[in-house]
């Protein structure tokens, strides 16, 4: 019999398809959420309540699928989840989420979305502190 010690064979994530990730965007809260995202690094889940006007469990939700299909990565900080573009989106990626914020920012909902965002109490200093 073999003795030899069993070898740990990572498995590679598959590559990002472009119709997984256009039916990701395809949801208006999920590409809200994406500008924002883009326009500010890094967002906590309470800011993108915030910024949004909805429910905690559906901004959660929405983000869940976005972080399964990859577009995004989260960060725990005690019991705040911190959100931003995935660090391994490939590059025509990255391009399409900045042309969608360069060329959308500043109009409806997108805009008023960043307003919102800018009412928030306690931002950045004290992110999620209430």
């Amino acid at each position: 019999m073999n003795s030899a010690p069993a070898r740990h064979i990572e498995l590679e994530t598959p590559p990002l398809q472009p119709d997984d990730f256009f039916q990701t965007l395809a949801d208006s809260t999920r590409l809200r959420c994406l500008v924002l995202m883009a326009a500010h690094d890094e967002l906590c889940v309470c800011e993108l309540v915030h910024a949004l006007d909805l429910s905690q469990p559906k901004i959660s939700r929405h983000l869940k699928l976005l972080r399964d299909a990859g577009v995004v990565d989260d960060r725990r900080e005690r019991i705040w989840v911190h959100y931003r573009i995935a660090r391994k989106l490939p590059a025509w990626a990255r391009q399409v989420i900045q042309a969608t914020v360069e060329a959308h920012l500043a109009l409806s909902p997108f805009a008023d979305d960043a307003m919102q965002l800018a009412t928030m109490p306690d931002r950045p200093g004290e992110r999620c502190s209430k």
